[in-house]
């Protein structure tokens, strides 16, 4: 299916996430990158994701711009909290990952490390109609996409900085 994965591989695309128990009959899309920088930095950067998407802001942030620096506030996470406006917070580890919810999707952002840097594998679950999952999977790989690229750089950015400074 067109929109089912961007750059996971095929054993990212079968490890069990704990958004699978959310939906477990839902449709499973995945998303991964490998990212320069140690999971504790891009897990900080998963934080950020209270308050603003990293996506395309026009379209997701009201136009409002997605914070270029970190909040270390951020990371003081508690279930039940609210992320990018439409989700709420489901379970987390500290470093591992966040899993998220609405009443129709559920999405865990994990992180791993991974030779100097870290692997993140995002996987998101549709638990409504099947037809209606596969239509919003196009539209969350293109705008998951943005956003995955955009804590990429921002995690590597910070990690660039740390090292010099």
């Amino acid at each position: 299916m067109f929109g089912a994965n961007w750059r996971a591989t095929a054993t990212e695309c079968v490890t069990e996430q704990p958004c699978d128990a959310l939906f477990p009959d839902g449709l499973s899309v995945d998303r991964a990158i490998s990212i320069a920088a140690p999971p504790a930095t891009v897990f900080g950067w998963f934080c950020q994701l209270r308050v603003a998407p990293y996506s395309y802001d026009l379209l997701d942030n009201w136009g409002k711009s997605s914070p270029r620096e970190r909040d270390r506030a951020l990371a003081d996470l508690a279930v039940g909290q609210r992320f990018m406006n439409l989700f709420t917070l489901q379970s987390y580890v500290a470093d591992r990952h966040i899993t998220l919810r609405t009443p129709s999707v559920s999405v865990t952002y994990a992180v791993a490390p991974e030779a100097a840097g870290s692997r993140v594998h995002v996987r998101v679950r549709f638990g409504g109609p099947r037809l209606v999952g596969h239509l919003i999977a196009i539209g969350d790989l293109v705008m998951m996409r943005k956003q995955l690229l955009t804590l990429k750089e921002l995690a590597e950015g910070e990690h660039s900085a740390q090292r010099i400074g």
